[in-house]
């Protein structure tokens, strides 16, 4: 398997997830504004999406979509336990989780990064993660990781997105229970290794 990524991008997620899993497969870094692999290949004729993540698997399909790319991974080793068993509650919870740091933490960020982004975008999405993050800081409370004591592909995802406040200056200062959980996701060797792979750690 392939990972196309870009460092420090959402396919940060797809990548602490294949080490997690301890499985074989290769990376190559995206330009995204260039629409270029670092090979020098054509990243639309990848993912003519245009961005990362995009897993090319030992067949040559390609999947996308980070949510859908870190239970594919999940499901391909059960016995590491990074995602609950299809079927379950807890499966569908996993679900919850993902579609819920995807739509409304992931995109919220979205804006602040964005050049053509005007001061009132920026603010309506300060706000928007403000009111998001203080109910996820709620839920956290108590608990080492999302869905409890259990490391899941949730993780991967929310330690990314969560990461991004440094970049864009907004203050996670009034949550404590981010800085705990941040550091404890961050100390797993998998997650180390990730960060030092795409250039985020030395």
């Amino acid at each position: 398997m392939k990972l196309y990524f870009s460092p420090g991008a959402c396919s940060l997620s797809p990548h602490i997830a294949l080490l997690e899993a301890g499985l074989d497969f290769t990376t190559e870094k995206v330009d995204i504004r260039a629409r270029k692999t670092e090979s020098g290949a054509d990243f639309l004729a990848i993912n003519p999406k245009g961005y990362v993540p995009a897993l090319e698997l030992k067949d040559g399909a390609v999947l996308t979509e980070g949510p859908a790319i870190v239970q594919f991974i999940a499901d391909l080793v059960p016995d590491r336990e990074l995602a609950p068993a299809n079927g379950t509650l807890e499966r569908y919870r996993l679900v919850e989780w993902l579609n819920f740091i995807s739509t409304e933490i992931h995109k919220s960020f979205s804006p602040l990064f964005r050049p053509t982004s005007t001061e009132d975008m920026k603010e309506a999405a300060r706000t928007h993660l403000t009111n998001r993050l203080g109910w996820l800081a709620s839920q956290l409370e108590g608990k080492d990781y999302l869905m409890g004591s259990q490391f899941t592909v949730a993780d991967g995802y929310l330690f990314t997105v969560l990461g991004w406040a440094n970049f864009v200056k907004f203050d996670l200062s009034a949550w404590p229970v981010f800085a705990a959980y941040t550091q404890r996701v961050a100390s797993r060797p998998a997650v180390q290794q990730a960060l030092r792979d795409e250039g985020l750690l030395k």
